[in-house]
């Protein structure tokens, strides 16, 4: 196939991850579709940039992946881009301490709509063109899907059932379907920061002792997708961290 043919989805590509996850599928030979629902300034940035690399080759998609009604909407705009769909990377996620006692139902739906429910419907929106191409889905998890992250206790939920989802999906879709994860450890520091001591402590626990790079994570999605032979697995991408026996941030 030549290159710029086939078309890749990325959820939440504006900024972080999503970002060079983009970068990545492009520099790949991928048509790029960018989506984003409020960081619209960044997406057009990173549309503009890789059509300048290759004209007509990115696209932008927006939409509020909390919204039900809106994933349909997200899928039809998508397939009428460049007219077919290879890879979908669900990446887009809300992240933010929800403390038992002061959890609030709209923290509830926001966490488990983005990092589980929208996966879902997508996947169930991109079904026949996915199975056209033979194409795959990679869903971004978190090592905390396994191992608890005290104080967001809503979002690990939504992780693991985002793992769930991932291994009943992918034998759910097969043959014609491949679905995979790939678990970030500690990547980029949160935006809400952590202090110094919170910094150390993570360190601590990783066995490469530094910080992963959005790189690490695309390239790990990149083999997946050239994985033909891969299905229903999670990659924990995160230097030995989930291996040792610690739980802060």
């Amino acid at each position: 196939m030549t290159q710029y043919e086939k078309v890749a989805f990325v959820t939440g590509s504006a900024k972080r991850i999503g970002n060079q996850t983009a970068r990545s599928l492009h520099q790949q030979g991928y048509k790029t579709i960018v989506h984003c629902n409020r960081s619209t300034d960044e997406a057009h940035c990173l549309v503009d940039e890789l059509n300048h690399i290759a004209p007509n080759t990115a696209k932008l998609v927006t939409g509020d992946l909390t919204k039900f009604e809106q994933y349909q909407q997200i899928a039809d705009k998508v397939t009428s881009v460049f007219g077919r769909l290879d890879v979908l990377v669900n990446n887009a996620s809300s992240f933010y301490p929800t403390d038992v006692g002061e959890t609030a139902l709209s923290q509830w739906e926001d966490l488990m709509s983005t990092n589980l429910k929208a996966p879902f419907f997508l996947i169930q929106s991109f079904k026949k063109q996915l199975e056209q191409t033979k194409g795959c889905v990679i869903n971004m998890i978190d090592i905390h899907a396994e191992r608890p992250l005290k104080g967001y206790s809503v979002y690990c939920m939504a992780k693991a059932g985002l793992a769930m989802l991932t291994k009943s999906l992918s034998r759910e879709l097969a043959p014609n379907i491949r679905v995979n994860g790939v678990a970030p450890g500690a990547i980029l520091w949160h935006e809400n920061d952590l202090n110094d001591q919170d910094k150390h402590q993570v360190l601590s626990e990783i066995s490469l002792q530094r910080l992963g790079s959005p790189e690490d994570i695309a390239q790990a999605i990149l083999y997946l997708i050239d994985a033909n032979y891969v299905t229903g697995q999670i990659i924990a991408v995160d230097g030995g961290r989930s291996n040792h026996g610690g739980e802060k941030a």
